[in-house]
């Protein structure tokens, strides 16, 4: 097998970390990042993922600004860094212009048991710049949120 290469983040320092309780399993949130990011995230149709230490994966995001009579599509490249099962997913980052900026930065989903569900710690970093952390910063409890919402929905059907 070939050896994970991790990115060296020295020359990006700027990360963040946002943090937030779910009333579901580990094993559904584990699964949410793994096998079923078009449930929640990623536009339909569009992920080429295989949850497997040092796979690449590809998706996208949709978004639709009021401004706008269309929606943006934003791709999404990464890997593998770490999968332990319903514990911790930890991949490699690359968006464009209004995201990483085109740095491969380092995202780390934490799961641990809490009160009956799961907490989830997310923290990324490898930012070059203040902008893009910050922009991702008022993004990611926004993600979490929808999240929560769309599993708490697929869980209750």
């Amino acid at each position: 097998m070939a050896t994970i290469r991790t990115p060296d983040l020295a020359a990006r320092p700027y990360s963040l970390t946002t943090e937030r309780t779910f009333a579901l399993p580990a094993a559904v949130l584990y699964e949410a990042w793994t096998s079923r990011l078009d449930s929640w995230f990623a536009a339909p149709g569009s992920v080429l993922m295989r949850a497997e230490v040092n796979a690449p994966f590809f998706f996208e995001t949709e978004y639709q600004p009021e401004s706008k009579s269309a929606a943006e599509r934003h791709p999404h490249y990464g890997r593998f860094l770490q999968l332990l099962a319903d514990r911790l997913i930890q991949l490699t980052w690359v968006t464009g212009a209004g995201g990483t900026e085109g740095a491969e930065t380092v995202v780390t989903v934490e799961l641990t048991p809490a009160d009956g569900g799961t907490h989830l710690r997310l923290t990324h970093a490898g930012f070059a710049t203040e902008a893009a952390r910050d922009g991702h910063r008022q993004a990611w409890p926004m993600v979490l949120e929808h999240l929560g919402k769309r599993l708490a929905a697929q869980q209750g059907s």
